[in-house]
């Protein structure tokens, strides 16, 4: 079982910024002024996906914003799309490429759900080891995964881009937690030391997202 009710201990072990309201047309700016006039559609497609899910329930703007990113969005990893081996992307850089790795989705759905309303304190960025099928047998790989928590003591529902539609954790036995994040904190799961240098690239996001327009 992914035990993602463990990572709720609330053991905060850095104070982060918090996330508000977007600002759309700096963010278009931001966009064209990057990317250029081609780049406009998907984010156009996103902006409306978001008003239109702004008067649906919190289960029903989960499904909409897992939806438009798993349609939308194809997968491809850091190296083919910036030429480096890590690379946390903001919500704009993901819609302007059409392509993203875990993180990168995980991100842009967290982004997404804040501005629809989803209070911060449901909702964590969660590092997993995903037992997946290799050419040799089974492997666990490194893999990001968004966390809705109902209540704490709720069994989370999580947002994946590896399987389409969003699960109990208690259902995912292929995922085992790590440490999960938001903008208010980071919880470790384990001891895992990898934590601070990837609290580091989450910092610079939310840095180079401000300077986009996401506040």
């Amino acid at each position: 079982m992914l035990l993602l009710a463990a990572l709720l201990g609330p053991v905060s072990l850095f104070c982060l910024t918090a996330v508000a309201g977007l600002d759309f047309d700096r963010l278009q700016q931001a966009l064209i002024s990057r990317f250029g006039p081609s780049s406009g559609p998907l984010f156009n497609d996103w902006r409306k996906m978001l008003a239109e899910g702004s008067t649906r329930s919190e289960a029903e703007k989960l499904r909409r914003v897992n939806d438009f990113f798993n349609r939308r969005i194809a997968f491809d990893d850091d190296f083919s799309i910036w030429g480096q081996s890590d690379y946390w992307a903001t919500p704009i850089e993901t819609l302007a490429n059409g392509r993203a790795d875990c993180e990168d989705f995980s991100i842009a759905k967290y982004y997404s759900l804040i501005n629809l309303g989803i209070p911060v304190a449901k909702l964590r960025l969660v590092y997993v080891k995903a037992l997946q099928n290799g050419p040799n047998g089974p492997l666990q790989q490194a893999h990001m995964v968004l966390a809705y928590y109902a209540s704490p003591s709720t069994d989370p529902l999580v947002l994946d881009n590896l399987i389409p539609d969003i699960r109990p954790a208690s259902r995912r036995t292929d995922l085992s937690p790590i440490f999960s994040f938001n903008s208010a904190g980071l919880w470790q799961g384990t001891g895992n030391q990898s934590s601070k240098s990837n609290l580091s690239r989450w910092q610079d996001l939310l840095a180079r997202a401000r300077a986009e327009g996401f506040q």
